[in-house]
Parts: C-alpha cells; structure tokens; sequence
C-alpha cells in the first residue's frame, strides 16, 4: 500500500487532511480510504501514508501523507490519484480541513541496546544434578530465537541458587520470546524451579571491551561437581551526573584487566534505573581474580577506585555451563555502544490516571499473520460462552482533580470487584460502620462453573467470625484426605479427618456459592453490590481518591471516597492504574490444562482429592486432579489439555490469569485423559461444564499506593494446585479490614496501613512459590504429612517479624503462638452464669482486639485489682477498641471485678496451650484477624502500651 523509500529518507513534507465521517459511516470511510490509498502510493515522491481517528469523536478520521519535497505534493494535487481519493470520500464525509507542513527536523528512535536477562531461582540440596540436566535439556530446545545471542549458567557460592545469564539484542527482543506461547514447552523441564523464587533483571550492556573475543561452549561437569572457572559481578553505585566519567574510567580498567593471568572476557552492565553499574568479568579462577585485586593499582586505587570505595556489592558464581550459541553469525556487541539520548523524567505524574485492565490483544495486534485458525481470546470466569471481552484501551482521563467533591455517593472506601475477596473486605468495613460501596463490572453474579473450590480451615474461622460457616458447610461438602498415584503406582493416601485440634476441616464449596453466601451476608449488613459498573479511572491526593464509573448504560458518573480498594482479580484494572508490576516479571506454565465436571464409577475413597502425576526421566509429562464436588462420584477434573491444543498454540502475548482460548473439551477428552492416567476401566459421564485454560503466575511489587491498594488476585496469581490463590485473597481482605476501618475513623497509629503490605505481601509470596513447587511433584514433599496439611491450609501462615507484633519474655514462653501466629482455641473454659463450657473463639470473636490476661493460682488479690486497672486504661487508650478478659486459673483468688470480665481456666488448658503456667501474670493481644499482636511474660504493662501506641491513634 506504501511505497519504500529509499534507507533513511526523511519526509520533506507532510500534508494532514482531517475529515468527519457522516453517522453511520465510519467503516465504509476506512474502506474507501484504504482503496484509494494503494492508489496515492504508486505516486512519486510518496514515502507513506496513515489513517488515524479520534478517541474522542469516532467519526472524525485524519489522513496523514509524507512526501519527498513540495513539488511532489503539487504533482499529486493535480493527479488522477487525487480525483480518487477526492470521489470515494465524497459521499461519506461532512466537513475536512487541510494543512500542508514543511518537516523541518526529525529525531530517529533510539536503537535498541542489548541486553543481559539475568534469571536467577533456588534449588534444594540434593537437586543441583537435576536442574542442570534440565537446563541443558531446555538448551537444546529452544534453537535459534529472534535477538537470542548467548547464555550462561551461573552457580552461587552456597550451590543452592542458580543464574541463567542470557544476552539477547534488546529487551523488547526478549519480552517478545518470554511472552510467546508457543516456546512454552520448549522449557518444560525447569517449570518445577520457576516459583517465586524466580527472580529476572534486565541489564542494559554498556561497554564490553573483549568484543572480538570468542564464547567458547562449556559443558555441565554434573551438578555434584565444582568447577574453578568463575563469574565475578562488582556492582557500584554511580551517579547520573558522572556515568560518562564512570563508563570511561571503566574502559581504562579493563585495559589493565585484559593482561592479568586468567582474565578471559568481561563486560560493563546498568541496572534499569541507571544507579548502578555492574562490572561482570569472567576469570579462570577465584584465585587468579583475588591475585589481580590485590594490586591496589589495578583495583583500589585503580581507575574505578573512587566509586569502588563509596562501597563495592560483590558476589563469585562459578561458571557452570555455556551452550552453544544458537547461531554462528550471530551479531557481536561493539566497544562503542551508541550514546542514550539523555535519561528524562517527568515532573510530575499525570492528576488522573486511565485504569484500563490489559487490552484486547487481538485488537490492537490487527488480523494474525497465522493460517492456523484459533478461537478469540476470552477471559475465564464462570463459563465458556459467557461473552465477556477484554476492556479496549481508554482515551486519556480528564483531570479528574477539577471535579466537584460533591460528585458521586458519598463514600469511606470504594472496594472495585465482588469477588471473594472483595465481598470479605466489605464485610469486614460494613461490620464496623464504614461507608463502603462495592461495584463489579460483571452485569451478573457467577451462577455455575467457577476456579476456586477449596475452603481453608483458615478460611472457616475467618467465615465462623462473620457469622456464615453454618450456611456453607451447609452447601458444600467435606474433603476428607487426598490419594496420590505417580506413574500408577499409589504413593501416599492420607486422611485428614484426625486433626481434633482444628475447629473446622477441609470444605469444598465452588467459588459461586462462595460468592453468593458473602453477597449476602453482605447485604443484610446494608450493602448491595452494583453490578455492570466498571471503573474507569482514578486519582487520588492527600485527602482521597476521586473515581470515574461508568455504567452497563454506558452513563459515567465521579464518585469520592477516603481509600480506594481493588479486588478485581487478574486482569485488575486498579493495578493497571497505579502501574503496579509483577517482580521478576510474569511466570507461565508451558502447558495448556482442560477443566471439565464429570461423573466418575470409580470406587476410590470418597471425599478424597486424587492426583494421577507422571514423571519420565525428570519430564513432567502428564497430571490428572480431581477434586470432590457434591453429589454422587462427582469430580471437577484438571488436566494436561489433549495434544491438538498444544500443538495449535498461537504466538503473542498472553495476559496474567485463567484464561480461556479454545473450544471446550468434549467428553470424549475427559475419557481419554482418564484412560491414560486414572484406574482402569473407569467410565466418566455426564459432563455439565468443560474449558482449556493457561495460566500465568506472580506477585505485584508493591500492594499499596497512597490511599489506593489491592488485594485478591489483583495482587498474585497463583497456579490451580492446593486451590490457594481464593483463600489468599480471602487472608489479603480479612488483614486490611480492620485496619483500614481504624484509619478510616482517625483512629490508626501513622503506620498501620503500612502494616498491610509488611505482612501480606511475604505471605503471599510464600503461597504462590509453595504452589508452584507441589504443580510439579506429587504434592507430598514434606516427611510430616500433618504439618504440610497446616501450611497447605494457611493455618500455620503468619506475620512473624511484622512491624506490627512484638513481645516481652525475659525468660520465654515455654509453649503458645509467637507473635504474628494464628492464636489457637481452646475449649473448657467457664464463665460464672453460662451453663456450658466456653471456647476462647468466644471471647476474641469480632471486630476488635482481645487482651486475654492470665493470672495464677498464687497471684496476690492487689495484684488482680491491678490488671483490672489496667484492662480500663487500655480501653481509654484504644478508645474501646480492645475488649480485656481474665483467664484466672481454676484455684486463682479473684476479688470482686467491676470492668474486668472474669473466665476461668477450668482445665488449664489455656495455660497449656499459651504457655502461661507459672507466670504469675501474662498477657496475650489477639488482634481482630486472629493473629498474635503482643504477648508478654511476666506481664510488662509499659511494653504493652508501647505496643498499642503503634497500632492505635493516641
């Protein structure tokens, strides 16, 4: 359509041509152009054209034409290409303006710089000999890749953390490779290493001044072997203003490096933010690069000493494998990189920001060059043919800043999504009076088929708290244990239904229910969420946030609140507004899985979550889940999706989260998947509801900014194994609720907010790593069967060494939760008036903090009256946000308390469990979300004050 100039010619001049369709027009208007076009580029002098509309007015189009000279342009303005275009456009426009230009300077584009990608992820002992021979496995896969120059393997001293060191052309090269789908498979072996322990940095190559020296190929000696052969990274810090002093002086370095005994090839690298610089050489040994630094002339005091002694961040990785390149003219990096244009930052970021979820890539990548045909990408949410499609890119926000503070509802917090996680933090704000308004872009509620099956038993005393267990054990049915089977053998069958200790056992109830159950115990709280109202953008300031909606209508309202909550799942548009990025980047199965609810006649042990796994030669190569749904033999069934979906997948980006790209499976697939790996003879029937789905995994950088944060999968992404990502975002609400709701009142000490990311982004962290690992085993990986079931079920999850929880034990606690831990029941306790036996769940049930004081048997009676002094200071501290008890032991001399409750440890099992026997006087804070705040033994009046200082405002 566009003629080709020739190499470099910059346009002379540029004529734009603006025109208003007539209604109704629009694409008879771009079709029209789009003929004439392929006219107007067979004129001389044309270089090329464009068509461009306005975001916002659709029907107006501008028409932009660059030419070699003006001579050019008159010739055309006088040609029959000129009539044609003039005539096709006649009977569909209404106005147009033209204006010629004289192009008097163009800028090219910075060329891209190479790069290295360091990746870097942890094994455990034993699993070095693995990870290399899959390392190499995935080497020999992957070939030649577009900007793939090299790789090396790099080992750390302790021999538990590995770095793939790979040199690519550009970034954009590497972020295209990484993002395609259809090299997946190509690492499926390394899968099982890329948890989140997965770490990626990009490092722009600034200078290598080995550029003519070869890469020779180093084979893996095995991962049970050392090598000398070393990579030494020095990493410095450098001011902008003296990088071109920094990168000079660097080159002068390498010049005295380059003769040294056992120096080989080394290279200068910049950290993306340009503050530090990387001097990565390679070296025969640790030894020959020691002897060398030795010499202050050449290091110390050398041309890099200045910025060696402000301080030097060096880290030693022996030099394990190099592959072969992938190609023998594959381009060398030169000793002069071409100069960056001036590093610039805005002053000031935009008022508004536009909160537009990732886009259609279809739409804006146009028609696929591939001849494979393949279904459009549509999100997984509640089932196959639910229409949903992605948000289009949005125009620029307004300044939303200049609206009226008045606009909208008035609001405390707008939580934006209703799905478990949000419906939870709305509970947990309308439980305390907060005005909260919930909207969800989705028209309707979930009726069938969702993600998320699985019930914590954390989740289940979260949901004892807010008053709705009964109704979903009601709904749902019990999981009872889980069997195990790894190339058709059974390996593990373990029963779950033993652990007294628990108040609740392990509950499948699907995702819909789940939600339906939190709506409405939400709504007789007086909240009702607004469906089919999607947020469009935001922007907050000191006293804000100021949000844009717009209705299923297509109506747009701007709405104020304090705080501004985003629980709206993978493709989060609250995430995408603050610019929120996923560390080390986005991780991704290499598989595709197929989901489908089935009826099985097997006569495996009901109740029981069962996993098929097979594993050749360290390959993960097939998994059959099934999970327990109610009714008779009923399973919802993950699996490896069948071969003619993978071998069909598509290139391109693939955004975060489920998402469904292809027909749904028949069941037929089911059977077959069965066949290959399930019991023999085992029929499957009556499939209700069936998708294929991949799913990327990860967590966000930062979980808040300002007075906006998110939550849920908004937050992480988590891989289907353990069914933790729903809980995980049920946790992220349950800990923001109740601080956020004391911030709300003025009534948080000045970092408790900050309190929320401390806390949940490490646990976070841990879960998403933990379910990535047990994807790719056969999720038995620890000898203590009971302890694993604790952490699969999040109740040994805590926040120990938060800012937010301390204590004060000169001689320690002999037994009891640590501060951050979960704070166990305990049953048989009493209560004078109460003809049953009490739980301590009864006392810390609600929505403020419960100091839970102990005193023995041989506390004197003053010493009672004392804490009962004590139990009244702190409500006036906290501003009766903290509710006091005394646990007296059963033979404790209590006198006559008027504002102390008095629950006697009859049994002493709460001495037991909370290690308080023999204290005298002890003292545990339970914080509302059930987790120790503060303990202290004996009693330290002036340290728990301290302690509530920092959570309350004083």
């Amino acid at each position: 359509m566009t003629a080709a100039p020739e190499a470099g010619t910059p346009a002379a001049v540029r004529t734009l041509l603006r025109m208003r369709a007539q209604e109704g027009c629009e694409a008879a208007f771009e079709a029209a152009w789009r003929q004439a076009a392929a006219e107007i580029s067979r004129v001389p002098g044309n270089l090329r054209q464009e068509l461009m509309r306005d975001e916002a007015d659709p029907r107006w189009f501008a028409i932009v034409s660059d030419w070699t000279d003006r001579a050019s342009v008159d010739a055309f303005g006088r040609s029959a290409a000129r009539e044609t275009l003039t005539e096709a456009l006649r009977d569909l426009r209404e106005d147009a303006t033209r204006s010629t230009f004289t192009v008097l300077a163009t800028v090219p584009a910075e060329r891209p710089r190479p790069v290295r990608i360091d990746f870097s992820t942890s094994v455990k002992p034993g699993e070095q000999v693995a990870f290399e021979r899959a390392y190499t496995t995935v080497t020999e896969r992957i070939g030649d890749s577009r900007g793939y120059v090299r790789e090396e393997l790099l080992r750390d001293a302790a021999g538990l953390r590995y770095h793939i060191f790979a040199e690519w052309e550009s970034e954009a090269d590497f972020v295209a490779w990484v993002e395609d789908p259809s090299h997946m498979a190509a690492g499926a072996p390394l899968a099982r290493w890329h948890s989140v322990e997965f770490r990626r940095e990009v490092l722009e190559i600034r200078r290598r001044p080995d550029a003519d020296a070869d890469f020779p190929p180093l084979l893996s000696p095995g991962g049970d072997v050392e090598v000398e052969r070393v990579r030494v990274d020095s990493a410095v810090a450098v001011e902008s203003w003296e990088q071109e002093a920094f990168e000079l002086a660097y080159l002068a370095a390498a010049q005295l490096a380059r003769s040294a005994p056992g120096h080989a090839r080394e290279e200068l690298l910049r950290e993306a933010d340009g503050r530090r610089y990387h001097v990565v050489a390679e070296w025969d040994s640790e030894q020959h690069f020691t002897d060398w630094t030795a010499e202050p002339a050449n290091w110390a005091a050398g041309p890099l000493g200045r910025w060696l002694a402000r301080g030097e961040d060096r880290r030693v990785f022996a030099l394990r494998v190099r592959p072969e390149p992938p190609s023998a003219t594959a381009d060398t990096v030169p000793d002069t990189v071409p100069d960056a244009a001036p590093d610039t930052v805005p002053d000031a970021l935009p008022a508004a920001v536009p909160v537009t979820p990732e886009p259609d890539l279809e739409v804006l990548a146009g028609p696929p060059v591939s001849t494979v045909p393949s279904a459009s990408v549509q999100e997984f949410v509640e089932k196959p043919d639910d229409g949903h499609v992605a948000a289009a890119p949005l125009p620029a926000a307004a300044d939303l800043g200049d609206v009226a503070r008045t606009a909208g509802r008035a609001v405390e917090v707008l939580v934006v999504g209703a799905g478990p996680a949000g419906l939870t933090h709305a509970i947990e704000l309308a439980r305390r009076g907060v005005a909260v308004r919930v909207v969800d872009k989705r028209p309707e509620a979930s009726t069938q088929a969702d993600k998320a099956i699985g019930i914590h038993c954390r989740t289940m005393e979260i949901w004892e708290d807010q008053g709705i267990v009964t109704e979903a054990m009601d709904a749902g049915i019990w999981l009872y244990g889980q069997t195990v089977f790894v190339n058709g053998v059974q390996t593990h069958q373990v029963d779950w239904a033993g652990l007294d200790e628990l108040p609740y056992a392990h509950l499948g109830l699907p995702q819909y229910d789940t939600e339906r159950i939190l709506g409405a115990r939400l709504a007789s709280l007086g909240v009702v969420v607004e469906r089919g109202v999607e947020l469009v953008a935001f922007a907050q300031d000191d006293e804000g946030v100021t949000a844009r909606l717009r209705h299923v209508d297509g109506g747009e309202e701007t709405t104020r609140a304090q705080y501004l909550v985003g629980c709206d799942g993978a493709h989060s548009a609250v995430r995408s507004g603050l610019g929120l990025s996923f560390e080390g980047g986005l991780s991704m199965f290499p598989q595709l899985f197929m989901l489908g609810d089935v009826d099985v006649d097997w006569d495996l042990p009901a109740g029981h979550l069962v996993r098929f796994v097979r594993i050749e030669e360290d390959d993960f190569t097939g998994m059959l889940v099934c999970v327990p749904l109610k009714g008779r033999n009923r399973y919802r069934i993950a699996t490896l999706a069948p071969e003619r979906w993978q071998e069909a997948v598509g290139s391109g980006v693939v955004p975060p989260g489920f998402w469904q790209e292809y027909e749904p499976p028949t069941l037929a697939d089911m059977q077959a998947a069965i066949d290959d790996l399930g019991p023999p003879g085992t029929t499957a029937s009556n499939l209700r509801w069936s998708s294929i789905f991949r799913i990327k995994h990860g967590i966000v950088d930062r979980y808040r900014e300002g007075r906006v944060f998110v939550a849920g999968d908004a937050a992480h992404l988590h891989p289907p194994a353990g069914g933790q990502g729903m809980n995980t975002g049920i946790q992220d609400a349950w800990n923001l609720g109740w601080k956020l709701a004391l911030a709300v009142r003025g009534e948080a000490a000045p970092g408790l907010l900050d309190s929320y990311e401390a806390e949940r982004r490490p646990a976070g962290k841990m879960i998403v790593d933990r379910a990535v690992a047990i994807a790719f085993t056969d999720e038995m990986d620890m000898a203590d069967e009971k302890a694993q079931f604790l952490l699969e079920m999040q109740m040994t999850m805590n926040y120990a060494g938060s800012p937010l929880v301390g204590e004060t034990a000169p001689g320690g606690f002999p037994a009891g939760p640590e501060p951050g831990h979960r704070a166990p029941d305990v049953q048989g306790l009493r209560r004078f008036g109460v003809a049953h036996p009490l739980r301590l769940f009864d006392l810390t049930r609600g929505t403020r903090s419960t100091l839970l004081l102990h005193a023995d048997a041989g506390v004197p009676e003053e010493q009672v009256l004392a804490l009962e002094k004590l139990a009244v200071g702190v409500r006036q501290q906290t501003r009766g946000e903290v509710t006091a008890y005394l646990l007296a032991a059963p033979d404790a001399r209590v006198p006559p308390l008027v504002d102390l409750p008095v629950v006697r440890d009859a049994g002493g099992a709460f001495a037991a469990a909370y290690g308080t026997a023999g204290a005298g006087t002890a003292a545990y804070l339970v914080r509302p979300d059930g987790h120790v705040g503060f303990r202290s033994r004996p009693l330290d009046e002036d340290a728990l004050r301290d302690h509530l200082a920092g959570v309350f405002a004083q």
